[in-house]
């Protein structure tokens, strides 16, 4: 069997998948890519009929014509909700960029990015560079100093992301407001599941704040939150990115070290790595020695999901307005729509506002932001607009990714709202609250 044959065998095991498509157009809508774009190709339905094609074998998953239209889809999923067939779309794509990778080596950002990131000592010299550059203000330096075209707009676009991760200065603001003294609490939640806590790759190396003002507000809603050292990348960027091989090595460990835990659930931060994390089974399916897959997806749940399931506390009053934005791979993978707003009304004096097009992607994607600097910088555009417009404080969102690709579109226009993840907010009302320890009070 020839290349071509070969690769189009790794799609036709998954063609059941795609017969359901029924060509409606229901999808166009909801495409962000076909929006701006207007080709057919770079709608879901297009992107399926040239998968077809491969399977086949009337199109070479090597050319431009599969490989171009497949890359610039953002995977944001928002197809999926509103199919009446019920398409597996992202199941789909995963499988379709990993052919087309494997026909033809993709270009050399995205190479490189998905090496390091598979790679532990990769991950710590990439993320450490990057935290040294954000902490000593290089990043927000070349983020203002470089030009916005040609070769300068991914560097400066990257820089601007590294400069967002800093703490929101307005939280300084917020801690030293004034509110009405907190309500008075019941006694604090008797004992709760055990939880064990993904610390991630991005998450633990840019956003560690985040991941312990996760464990703060998970133990003061009665969670015995277990210690997980020696934590590592999940495998969601790889899957997206179409390495599904690497994908699937970091799954197995993630597997393998979250079932020796023991615990009731494992959560997650980051809703990117949720999704995947949730379908592991999906992902590691074909391997009969990876039964356990299934069983560590079950136990998966985005801490906004737990939360929101447990009865979050209501914290001390913070007074700000915040605007809210769904992260994809919250909202269409996961089907987790009003968690994220349960956990922001446990904030007394927390005025909410949702973002318009909230269920539209922000143009981050994992690394499409770089990879993708045109199209995905006018889509963050139109996200930035969106948020500036509902007048808010800090726009609050639970993913790492979108919080840096909306915070690197705020940067570079100068503006003063902040991002935050919806559990540092409630981190910050259960502070004032008096919830915490002294030696938790980080």
């Amino acid at each position: 069997m020839s290349e071509v044959g070969i690769l189009g065998q790794a799609l036709a095991e998954h063609a059941d998948r795609l017969m359901p498509c029924v060509h409606c157009g229901f999808c166009l809508p909801a495409c962000p890519t076909y929006v701006r774009l207007g080709d057919e190709a770079d709608s879901p339905r297009g992107r399926l009929h040239l998968m077809g094609a491969v399977v086949e074998g009337r199109l070479d998953p090597a050319s431009d014509a599969f490989r171009v239209h497949i890359d610039r889809c953002l995977g944001c999923r928002a197809c999926e909700p509103v199919c009446p067939s019920g398409v597996e779309y992202g199941a789909l794509l995963e499988v379709a960029r990993d052919v087309a990778a494997r026909a033809r080596p993709p270009a050399l950002p995205t190479r490189l990015l998905l090496r390091i990131f598979g790679s532990r000592p990769g991950r710590a010299l990439f993320l450490g560079v990057g935290a040294f550059l954000r902490n000593t203000g290089l990043a927000s330096l070349g983020a203002r100093a470089l030009p916005g075209w040609g070769p300068f707009r991914s560097a400066r676009f990257g820089l601007a992301m590294l400069a967002s991760t800093e703490r929101w200065e307005g939280l300084r603001w917020i801690r030293a407001t004034e509110g009405q003294e907190a309500p008075e609490d019941p006694a604090p939640p008797t004992t709760g599941p055990r939880v064990a806590l993904l610390t991630g790759c991005v998450q633990e190396g840019l956003y560690d704040r985040v991941n312990q003002a996760t464990a703060r507000v998970l133990e003061a809603n009665g969670c015995q939150v277990v210690a997980m050292p020696g934590g590592g990348c999940c495998g969601a960027l790889h899957a997206h990115g179409g390495d599904l091989e690497t994908a699937r090595r970091l799954a197995r460990t993630e597997v393998r070290r979250f079932l020796d835990a023991d615990v009731d659930h494992v959560v997650v931060n980051a809703a990117g790595c949720g999704a995947t994390m949730k379908e592991y089974d999906e992902l590691l399916g074909g391997d009969p020695a990876e039964s356990d897959a299934g069983a560590l997806a079950r136990r998966v749940r985005d801490v906004n999901e737990l939360l929101a399931e447990l009865g979050p506390r209501t914290g001390a009053p913070v007074p700000c307005r915040v605007a809210v934005d769904h992260p994809c791979h919250l909202l269409h993978a996961q089907g987790i729509r009003q968690a994220p707003l349960a956990v922001l009304k446990a904030v007394p004096g927390a005025e909410v506002r949702l973002v318009e097009d909230a269920d539209e992607c922000c143009g981050g994607a994992g690394i499409y932001g770089i990879t993708h600097p045109e199209l995905g910088g006018r889509i963050g555009a139109d996200k930035v607009r969106s948020v500036r417009a509902t007048e808010c404080e800090v726009v609050a969102t639970a993913n790492p990714g979108c919080m840096m690709q909306i915070g690197a579109g705020l940067r570079l226009q100068g503006a003063p709202e902040g991002v935050m993840h919806p559990v540092e907010l409630l981190d910050v009302s259960y502070r004032r609250a008096g919830f915490y320890d002294e030696e938790r009070d980080g």
